[in-house]
């Protein structure tokens, strides 16, 4: 059975302290909550504090990025095993921004999914396209060529420690969200992607998340779909209120 995994991506905003905060009222909030993976990404210089605070809790500490690399003269750039050092469970591995604005390629998502799983956190696995892909009818290939460049080389056993993310780029922070069928489309064909590389129990059993603007007024029918399996919250996440907002209507799903 899949779980619904509800991670919430802070990006680049919140102090330490306002992390802190934040941390300790999701904590609070979803003390109740069984059947939903729930995870808070915060910023490099909020981790360690937070992992204080989410310690022995419900809820998981992700990372928003991590090098392939395990030291060396990489400044500005932070190691798996420095992630793993302060309790991090989950990385976020290729977002659209990561994509975009520095450089992300398929090649090193698929570098870094491979540090992560060999330090046992469970990676994030970020893919979807732009709103000129989606036009020019390249839907289909643009996710096959991520989700392919993404999982070369790895095992049934290494794909199923790993979370897909499907975000369409042009619904990111801009309050635009795909429709439940159009949602439900591209995860249908993710998992179809992902049944061809490792066979269908294995893709049945992968969690994929959907990443474009999802709020606490369209979660509960995007969460209904038959293959989508959560969600990669951003600015939604940043109010307590408002993440487990989204998080509460998973409860009750089946996957």
């Amino acid at each position: 059975m899949r779980k619904i995994v509800i991670a919430g991506n802070w990006k680049m905003n919140k102090s330490v302290a306002e992390s802190v905060k934040l941390a300790a009222d999701v904590v609070a909030a979803a003390k109740g909550i069984k059947n939903v993976v729930v995870a808070i990404a915060p910023t490099y210089l909020a981790l360690a504090k937070v992992a204080d605070v989410v310690k022995g809790s419900n809820v998981k500490l992700a990372a928003q990025d991590v090098h392939w690399e395990n030291q060396g003269a990489f400044t500005g750039k932070v190691s798996a095993d420095m992630l793993k050092d302060i309790g991090v469970d989950m990385v976020i591995i290729g977002h659209s921004e990561q994509r975009s604005y520095f450089g992300e390629t398929d090649e090193t998502v698929n570098k870094k999914i491979k540090k992560v799983l060999s330090l046992d956190m469970g990676p994030i696995v970020c893919i979807g396209e732009t709103l000129e892909e989606r036009k020019a009818g390249k839907l289909e290939s643009v996710l096959t060529t991520q989700v392919n460049g993404a999982y070369a080389g790895l095992s049934a056993d290494d794909a199923l420690r790993t979370v897909v993310a499907y975000e369409p780029v042009w619904a990111i922070g801009t309050g635009v969200t795909a429709s439940d069928a159009e949602a439900q489309e591209a995860h249908a064909l993710v998992r179809g992607l992902l049944a061809k590389l490792f066979g269908d129990d294995v893709a049945q059993s992968i969690s994929i998340q959907y990443g474009g603007s999802m709020k606490p007024e369209n979660a509960a029918g995007l969460l209904a779909q038959k293959d989508i399996d959560g969600g990669l919250i951003g600015g939604a996440a940043l109010k307590a209120d408002s993440f487990l907002g989204i998080v509460t209507p998973g409860e009750s799903i089946s996957k």
